[in-house]
């Protein structure tokens, strides 16, 4: 035998088979089918949520409250300047305030859930607060809540208002009273206004003449000049 003749090796056979493109497009081929099989026998199955599904971690009873959807799309600050005109409470101690009011169980308010939720509950709200700046929003409510109550009431005590004049900021601050009521989604028929109305008016005319009666008791009476006693 010649040694001029063509030597055969192992290696012959895989460098004929990688030039042969059906060859390559066969391997290409086995490789993709390999690839789609997952090799985690434990990977999760696809539950068919998507993008625009509900998050599952917001409560149900979150997702249902609709307390301030007539300031959908309101801005903080047009809320605030609102508020900061006509009461001496923010438009954050407003809203949670109403919050911690509605979101309390027999073991207290939920402040976490408030304040994890706050955007989803209302709508000019745009960040989540800490338990504790939403107890401390509460408290600063409860507060000036008192010091307006406190100022009016000595206010109205005082004489420094006739009976018609007291009449009339009952009417003004009990306007923006239910007004605030019905962005929260609180219906007030006529009637119910009128009522609330009256009897607000007789609460007052009452503490009007009580007041009255303890600023002048022990007193002497500028026309007669008798004693004036607690029941005259």
């Amino acid at each position: 035998m010649s040694d001029d003749a063509p030597k055969t090796t192992p290696d012959g056979d895989d460098d004929r088979r990688s030039s042969d493109p059906r060859s390559r497009d066969r391997e290409r081929s086995a490789a993709d089918e390999a690839s789609t099989e997952d090799p985690r026998p434990d990977a999760p199955e696809d539950d068919g949520a998507t993008d625009d599904d509900p998050q599952p971690r917001v409560p149900d009873d979150v997702r249902k409250y609709d307390r301030f959807q007539k300031m959908d799309g309101a801005q903080y600050d047009r809320a605030n300047e609102f508020l900061r005109d006509r009461t001496y409470i923010t438009a954050r101690e407003w809203a949670i305030a109403r919050l911690c009011a509605d979101f309390r169980t027999e073991t207290g308010v939920e402040m976490t859930k408030i304040g994890e939720n706050l955007p989803e509950l209302v709508p000019f709200m745009t960040d989540t607060y800490t338990p504790q700046a939403v107890n401390q929003a509460r408290a600063s409510f409860e507060e000036k809540v008192r010091k307006a109550g406190a100022t009016f009431l000595y206010g109205a005590m005082s004489d420094f208002f006739t009976a018609e004049e007291l009449d009339e900021v009952m009417y003004e601050t009990t306007e923006v009273a239910k007004f605030l009521l019905e962005v929260e989604g609180v219906d007030l028929s006529v009637e119910e206004e009128l009522e609330a109305e009256d009897r607000i008016s007789a609460v007052m005319r009452e503490v009007r003449e009580s007041s009255e009666q303890l600023r002048h008791e022990g007193t002497e009476c500028p026309h007669c000049g008798e004693e004036i006693a607690a029941d005259d």
